[in-house]
This record gives structure tokens, C-alpha cells and sequence, in this order.
């Protein structure tokens, strides 16, 4: 790197590592929490339809009131709560570190959990404290939760609901806790709740200070990029104001909402999903040399001998999956494999028993 160059960008950033995402041609996928199952020809005949018509010289509506009103519904979104978009999830997490940063403030996150989180913040330049969870178990050490709220005073946390990488639900009693002691905002970020079944949707009302982020990626539609913040109105005409402008693009808006009208099809899909994690999970456990969490995500946490080899060999077989080790002293030697078809969580499974 030249002198001129180091001497403008921010050391901070200098000392990051992009976020990286591995080749994935040519192999079998189970690396990214995606939606394995594509659509119908039907469905992809109208949903063309819809885009012939749609104009690309227009601006896109900034406001997205169309899809807003579809999501709300589909999300279950309490009719007094405002709602913010975001191009993903992490979009949304960079505005709310924007908003919310200042002179010794101190984003705080039980950790292993999203890297994007601590990743956002080194970016903006906002303090970030993350806590431990409890080892094996993955739930929220709450001594250690309290006590840091109490010493930083934290003025953003996030709470992964569930939690990724682990793939667990932290006690509802324990989430409440966080929110009735953190003086600042609580933000539940609820990507996976698809294949839990647990929301706090209902409760932003009884709590002023919490927000639910979703996602629409893990449904199906990761490839369109789209997140939404709820909340009181108060909080997110403010979080709004970071917000660029014409951020979600027409195909983007256009698409999100047809798909939503199919909305049945993700469920039976989500079910799909659901069924073979639960049959993975089993044939996982009964393996030897192996340590494999319970999940409530879309995919399965498990610990081998030597994940990087594991990890390595698996993909000369043609079989991606995501390597966690080294992201979390937690995560010592473990895996993350995404629940694919029937047909690709065997072929996964038969190659992983060869390498143990």
C-alpha cells in the first residue's frame, strides 16, 4: 500500500478485513442461511409480467408504501408502529450506529452472535463491548449482561432472536431483563424467525426502547436485499433521517411484493425447511466425534477435531459450508452448515461421516 494511501484512510479501518464470501460455483451451497427452493414456472411467468411493465427510467417510490403496507401484513407489524427499509439487514444496523453514535457511546452484543454488528462499528467508529455467552449452552450469561449494562451504559444492543451462529432462543425472561436495564435502545433482531415461531412483535408497545429488525433473505429471497426496522414512531422518524434516499430500487419493491402475495409458497417451503433440519439434526447427533447444538434457525452449529481441515475437504468434495473457528474463542473447531434439499443435506452428511 503506497505512503499517500495509508495517510487518508482512518487506521481503524485500515486494520479491518473485508467481508469475505467464497466462490460458489459448481458446488453444493450450505455456506449462507439461504432459502434452498426456487419458484414454480408459473409463478416466474408473472412475476416476469409485472417487471416487463415496470418503469427502470422513474425513480423508485422512496417511501415504499406499496410494500410497506404488503409486509405489515405479512410480518404481523402492530397497526401503531412505524417501519423503516433497509437494502438487508445490515443497512439497517449501519443506521442505527449511525444514529445513535457519539462521545462515549458503547454499542453492546452478546457474542458469538452476527459479525456484522461489531463489524459496522469498527466501520463507524462507535465503541463496541461484546459480552460471552454461557460456554455450550450459547444462552445470555446474565451476571455478566447486567454488570456490563450497568458499567457502560450502553446506548444500542443487539440481541439476535435466534441467535446466529448458534441457532438458539434466548429465555424470554432474560430478554426482558436487557431491555428494562439498558438505558438506551434494545434491538431484536429477528432474521430467522421463520423457523422459530417466537416473535416480539407483539411486545414493542409495552417496551418504549425496543425494536424488532426482520428480513426478508431467509424467506426466500435473499438475492433482493430487503430489511425492515419496526418500532415507535418517535424512534424511527429519527433512525429515517440517516436513511438515503431511493434505497430500495424498483425491482427490488416490485418484486418483494408480488412474492409476499405468494406468501403460502415461502410457508410450505419454511415447513419444508423446518423438517429436514430436525432429521439433520438427529442424524448429526448420532454421529461419533462430533458436538451438535439444537437449533431454531436454518441451520445446525456443530463441532468437529479440526474444522478448518473439515471444512477444507469438504468443499474439494464440492460441498460448501461456513467455517466459524476463529470468530469467537465459543466457537473453537466449528461449523455451520445451512439446511439445503433432502437431497443436499444427505450428500453433505455422507461426505462429512467419510472425513470423521
Amino acid at each position: 500500500m503506497s505512503k499517500s494511501i495509508t495517510n487518508w484512510i482512518r487506521p481503524e479501518i485500515q486494520q479491518l478485513s473485508a467481508y469475505y464470501v467464497p466462490d460458489s460455483s459448481n458446488v453444493i451451497k450450505l455456506d449462507a442461511m439461504e432459502n434452498p427452493y426456487g419458484w414454480d414456472a408459473v409463478i416466474i411467468e408473472e412475476w416476469l409480467k409485472i417487471l416487463q411493465t415496470t418503469a427502470l427510467n422513474r425513480y423508485p417510490d422512496s417511501s415504499a408504501r406499496k410494500l410497506k403496507s404488503l409486509l405489515r401484513t405479512v410480518m404481523q407489524v402492530p397497526e401503531r408502529m412505524e417501519m423503516v427499509l433497509g437494502n438487508g439487514s445490515d443497512e439497517l444496523i449501519q443506521m442505527l450506529i449511525l444514529a445513535l453514535n457519539g462521545p462515549r457511546r458503547v454499542l453492546l452484543v452478546p457474542e458469538p452472535s452476527f459479525i456484522m454488528y461489531r463489524h459496522l462499528a469498527q466501520v463507524v467508529g462507535m465503541k463496541y463491548v461484546g459480552v460471552p455467552l454461557q460456554e455450550n449452552s450459547f444462552t445470555l450469561d446474565m451476571y455478566a449482561m447486567l454488570e456490563a449494562i450497568e458499567t457502560y451504559q450502553p446506548a444500542l444492543v443487539f440481541l439476535a432472536y435466534p441467535n446466529n451462529p448458534t441457532g438458539n432462543l434466548f429465555a424470554t425472561e432474560d430478554i426482558e431483563a436487557v431491555i428494562e436495564t439498558t438505558p438506551g435502545v434494545v434491538v431484536i433482531d429477528e432474521a430467522y424467525a421463520p423457523f422459530s415461531n417466537r416473535t416480539f412483535m407483539s411486545r414493542l408497545e409495552q417496551y418504549p426502547n425496543l425494536l424488532m429488525m426482520r428480513t426478508v433473505s431467509k424467506l426466500g429471497l435473499a438475492g433482493l436485499r430487503l430489511g425492515l426496522l419496526v418500532g415507535s414512531p418517535n424512534w424511527l422518524e429519527q433512525i429515517e433521517k440517516v436513511r438515503q434516499p431511493y434505497n430500495i430500487n424498483v425491482l427490488t419493491q416490485v418484486s418483494v411484493a408480488f412474492a409476499l402475495r405468494h406468501y403460502t409458497m415461502f410457508k410450505e417451503q419454511i415447513q419444508r425447511i423446518k423438517g429436514d433440519r430436525d432429521i439433520l439434526l438427529d442424524q448429526l447427533s448420532a454421529l461419533k466425534n462430533i458436538q451438535v447444538w439444537s437449533s431454531q434457525a436454518n441451520f445446525i452449529l456443530f463441532r468437529v477435531a479440526d474444522a478448518q481441515a473439515i471444512s477444507k475437504q469438504l468443499q474439494e468434495k464440492g460441498i460448501l459450508i461456513k467455517c466459524v473457528h476463529g470468530r469467537h474463542p465459543l466457537l473453537e473447531d466449528c461449523l455451520q452448515v445451512t439446511i439445503g434439499t433432502s437431497k443436499e443435506n444427505q450428500a453433505f452428511l455422507q461426505a462429512l461421516k467419510q472425513l470423521l
